[in-house]
């Protein structure tokens, strides 16, 4: 079936997404939105949510929750934020962790921290402490000194991936209390690779090691 283009400029067009008003009798049951029934559901989810309402998204996603979870330092207000809160709702990690800044720039998500559990910590100290409480292991992704290659690791299936600011990486306190610190093996000229596609290739590796056995 081809999808429906919107028009968006003379001759210029676009595939719209999602699926349009649902044809009637509607179906029956808690979880279905009776406004995306009636007026279609544009949202990008997939195809056995369509029509759902997000309550009872995250509700089915709370059953099957992976041990991952995801940290992100938040400094400056960081725009690749919202990149790695998609990434980590893709693999339905069990918190994102948002450490420093309250507010951060939720623009790169496209509403995925909807379905997600997001915690926000003020200091490193503070999140340090959460993880202790709640025996995560925390696995810094970055380039540094102490860092050992992600290829060879072993990675705790309870565990939080503590990522850094882009271009700044990793704050030294930020360091110093993760159990292990992991680097992308690179074979370019630059240092270092965007902070979005790190954190999606450190859950890819996880999730190779401990999901689809």
């Amino acid at each position: 079936m081809n999808q429906p283009l919107a028009e968006i400029g003379p001759g210029e067009f676009y595939p719209v997404v999602g699926v349009g008003p649902h044809p009637k009798p509607w179906p029956v049951g808690e979880q279905y939105d009776p406004e995306l029934l009636e007026n279609g559901d544009r949202r990008n989810v997939l195809d056995k949510y369509r029509y759902w309402s997000v309550a009872a998204i995250v509700a089915d996603l709370n059953t099957k929750r992976h041990s991952l979870r995801v940290a992100i330092e938040n400094w400056q207000h960081d725009l690749n934020i919202g990149s790695i809160v998609r990434t980590a709702n893709a693999f339905n990690v069990s918190s994102v962790h948002i450490v420093g800044k309250r507010d951060w720039n939720r623009r790169g998500a496209m509403v995925t921290d909807k379905y997600l559990t997001v915690i926000h910590h003020p200091t490193v100290a503070d999140f340090k402490s959460w993880c202790d409480e709640n025996k995560v292991a925390i696995i810094g992704i970055d380039n540094v000194e102490k860092s050992t290659p992600i290829e060879t690791a072993k990675f705790p299936k309870e565990c939080v991936l503590f990522l850094g600011q882009e271009g700044a990486g990793m704050s030294d306190e930020a360091v110093e209390v993760c159990e292990q610190v992991l680097a992308i093996s690179q074979y370019g000229s630059t240092r270092s690779m965007n902070a979005s596609a790190a954190g999606a290739i450190a859950m890819y590796a996880w999730a190779m090691q401990h999901l689809n056995k």
